[in-house]
């Protein structure tokens, strides 16, 4: 593997996801990834492992209800902030605005910790139908 940036890899993540594409994924996350979903409160969902990681990813990118939207990216060194927009439906109040703080090692998403802007009544990505 040819080392890649911070800013290429949460790039390319983000393309992945926004294209629906999850075979590319599969290279962008690390064996020891942490991904934290941004619910529910107060903690949000944490996944543990590449295995759990790629599941979570995935089931967000398959997710035909929804879309997200990157809107910035702020890479300093290894770590990254993401502000979204995750959109459930048409209208304006159909939507959800939050970050992602992505941390890159050795090419690879080490960890995703996601927080977001709501009143508690939107559901999160990738987690329709979860308790």
């Amino acid at each position: 593997m040819s080392f890649r940036t911070t800013a290429e890899v949460v790039h390319r993540f983000n393309r992945a996801i926004l294209d629906r594409d999850t075979s590319s994924l599969s290279d962008l996350i690390a064996d020891d990834c942490v991904m934290e979903a941004r619910g529910p409160a107060p903690e949000g969902t944490r996944y543990e492992g590449r295995a759990d990681c790629l599941e979570f990813c995935r089931t967000l990118a398959e997710d035909r209800a929804g879309r997200f939207e990157p809107e910035a990216v702020v890479v300093t060194g290894e770590r990254a902030t993401v502000r979204w927009r995750y959109r459930f439906g048409d209208g304006p109040a159909d939507s959800v605005r939050g970050v992602s703080l992505v941390l890159v090692r050795d090419g690879r998403i080490a960890e995703s910790l996601g927080y977001g802007k709501t009143t508690g009544d939107a559901q999160s990505p990738g987690m329709r139908g979860r308790p």
